[in-house]
């Protein structure tokens, strides 16, 4: 098992449950029937890439699939052939333990502490894939499958994904590799050829709505969970970050700045700039952000079906605003003026 502090898990989001806790599946239904008829049928590869965007539910379904095996060892049984999807009950025995990490045949690689224990480290360090390669090499500990969940594999650096390499180039019988990636064409192709890939398409806006109703600590009414599921693009992650503090405030007043462009108020403008300063403003940055750059991705779209002039002149606003983002947040600038370049640059595009 990887090492773990429950309080600084890099997959686990402030007020949800950790997937591997969330026993029910919203949405994917094909992509949960396409692994269930694998696993019934004894064609079950030994590793997947389940490939989609950031928080539509990879992991819960990767979990899901590692509870049911954990829990019905045996493809053949009656369980398994009678099954009509992956859904195990919450106080099965190998739930249970997989919730409290405590299951000896399940293995998660993922971003460990950091050697003061204190914080995450950046990326999945080669030392806790060698300690994944030495789980493979041990006898499974109640004689069925043995299971890896690495959430994920974006995190890995060369050394770490060379050694997973290692362990998936010779897989032993009964194993399986079970591996997110919100952008799986930049993994290893000898990685990539190893596995069978798994594409999750992002969930409806009234499946993130259904999923956010039923999270027993958010603090959020019925019009702030309509707002925020139609904004987060399939993402329950991101619906649920946008529900946090005032961001769904903010991505609100900042749509009404975009739809008025090429015309600024710049004076609401500032105002807007003000409250995305100091910590406390950094995550509300981060959605504006992102709401600027799906907004220009948007004009690419479109730019790409009548001219290149205008599709070389979105697409290179997208580069100039990300990076300036990027640059922003790794030297700590003041983000005032960057908000006020950003809109300025909007409005001069959008005049043409």
């Amino acid at each position: 098992m990887a090492d773990v502090d429950f309080g600084l898990e890099p997959d686990r989001l402030d007020g949800t449950p950790h997937p591997r806790e969330t026993l029910n599946l919203v949405g994917h239904v094909a992509a949960e029937a396409e692994l269930l008829a694998a696993y019934r049928t004894g064609r079950m590869h030994h590793a997947w890439i389940l490939g989609g965007e950031p928080g539509i539910g990879k992991a819960t379904l990767a979990y899901r699939l590692a509870r049911f095996i954990l829990a019905n060892p045996d493809a053949k049984s009656a369980a398994v052939q009678h099954s009509t999807d992956l859904s195990v009950r919450g106080d099965a025995p190998a739930a249970r333990r997989m919730a409290q990490l405590s299951h000896p045949d399940l293995f998660i690689l993922r971003r460990g502490l950091t050697t003061d224990r204190k914080s995450l480290a950046a990326e999945i360090r080669v030392e806790d894939a060698r300690r994944l390669v030495h789980f493979f090499g041990t006898t499974a500990g109640e004689g069925g499958w043995r299971v890896a969940v690495i959430d994920s594999a974006d995190d890995l650096n060369i050394s770490s994904a060379n050694a997973l390499l290692k362990v998936l180039e010779e897989p032993p019988s009964r194993s399986l590799f079970l591996i997110m990636s919100s952008t799986p064409k930049r993994l290893l192709p000898t990685i990539r050829s190893r596995c069978r890939m798994l594409p999750m398409q992002p969930l409806r806006a009234e499946d993130v709505a259904a999923v956010l109703r039923g999270l027993p600590d958010l603090d959020a009414d019925a019009e702030q969970i309509a707002q925020a599921a139609e904004a987060a693009g399939g993402s329950v992650r991101r619906a649920v970050e946008l529900l946090q503090g005032n961001r769904i405030e903010i991505r609100a007043a900042f749509a009404q700045v975009l739809a008025a462009l090429p015309e600024v108020d710049y004076l609401r403008v500032h105002e807007l700039a003000e409250q995305l300063t100091g910590r406390d403003g950094a995550a509300a940055f981060e959605v504006v952000v992102e709401q600027v750059l799906d907004w220009l991705h948007s004009r690419v779209r479109s730019g790409a079906a009548t001219d290149g002039v205008s599709l070389a002149r979105w697409a290179e606003l997208w580069e100039k605003t990300a990076r300036a983002a990027r640059e922003a947040d790794i030297f700590n600038l003041d983000r005032r003026p960057l908000v006020l370049a950003i809109v300025s640059d909007l409005a001069a595009a959008q005049r043409g």
